[in-house]
């Protein structure tokens, strides 16, 4: 019995990650093809929408709030800052870090991709009910912690299905 429940679960892990993997990849598809017309990818623009909403940031904090890793989003900035769409400055009270600021230039940017983006987002939620949608952000936000813990370290649960688990099953 114990090995059938722990069977069941490796397939519902499976098939959860093969379902989460198609959903990021149709939705990041899309969107980069809707913001290719625009000059800027569905990453640049989630960096572009993350300084809009406030006037500076660290790099780190954008890595964070992004849930990307520093060499991509660094990288993301050298092209946005080539194009003088952001700002990168030594952080005033730590000489190591690095605030980023939308230049004009990016914000005007910016305000034409947020109008450009209604259609893609209204597509995007528009097989859900708003109690629906509440629900999966819900869930989907369970997941970064239940992968990787409050702490950083990955998580090990008695009867959960590990990393391998869910990448090795078939």
């Amino acid at each position: 019995m114990r090995v059938r429940k722990r069977r069941h679960m490796n397939e519902a892990a499976h098939a959860l990650a093969i379902a989460l993997r198609a959903a990021y990849l149709t939705m990041h598809r899309r969107a980069d093809a809707h913001f290719a017309r625009h000059g800027v990818t569905a990453d640049q623009f989630v960096l572009l929408n993350i300084l809009a909403q406030e006037s500076e940031v660290t790099q780190q904090t954008l890595v964070a709030r992004a849930s990307s890793d520093p060499n991509t989003v660094r990288a993301m900035l050298l092209l946005l800052e080539g194009r003088s769409l952001v700002s990168r400055e030594r952080h005033p009270l730590d000489g190591r870090a690095r605030s980023v600021s939308l230049t004009k230039k990016g914000r005007k940017l910016h305000q034409r991709l947020m109008s450009a983006s209604q259609s893609f987002l209204a597509r995007l939620v528009a097989d859900y009910r708003p109690d629906e949608l509440a629900t999966l952000l819900d869930l989907l936000g369970r997941i970064p912690t239940a992968m990787v813990g409050r702490d950083g370290a990955p998580v090990r649960r008695s009867g959960s299905a590990s990393e391998a688990d869910v990448i090795g099953a078939s």
